[in-house]
């Protein structure tokens, strides 16, 4: 099981710590990531971790690529991400277009992707 504590420190700011690693969140992004932002990067990093696997199974020289995501609120309520653009950029590595095509429905496999996909419920409890 995955698991996440957030913590109000003061303001806008929270402390998340996950397993042995913690970091900030700001919704001011001031003095941590934004939650929009942290959301993007799951998506990102999540594919990221699917390319270093399809490199792996593959034998492929994927190395130092890069993962740009961006995403806007829509202006409607409720207020959400309606498009979340992924670009990779794969910094020159020598795949030709069946390879690519591979690897774009290998990675389309991240749990982050496939969650996001579902629209899953989200059931809150205030104690």
């Amino acid at each position: 099981m995955y698991k996440a504590e957030i913590t109000h420190k003061k303001d806008f700011i929270f402390s998340v710590k996950s397993g042995n690693v913690e970091l900030a969140i700001d919704a001011k992004g001031k003095a941590g990531i934004s939650p929009p932002d942290a959301l993007l990067a799951s998506i990102g990093s999540c594919l990221g971790v699917y390319i270093r696997k399809y490199a792996e199974g593959s034998g492929l020289a994927l190395e130092n690529f890069s993962i740009n995501v961006e995403a806007e609120f829509i202006k409607e309520t409720p207020m959400c991400f309606k498009v979340i653009n992924v670009a990779v950029d794969l910094r020159n590595s020598a795949l030709d277009e069946r390879r690519k095509v591979a690897l774009l429905e290998f990675i389309k496999n991240c749990p982050i992707h496939n969650t996001l996909k579902v629209n899953p419920q989200v059931e809150i409890k205030i104690s």
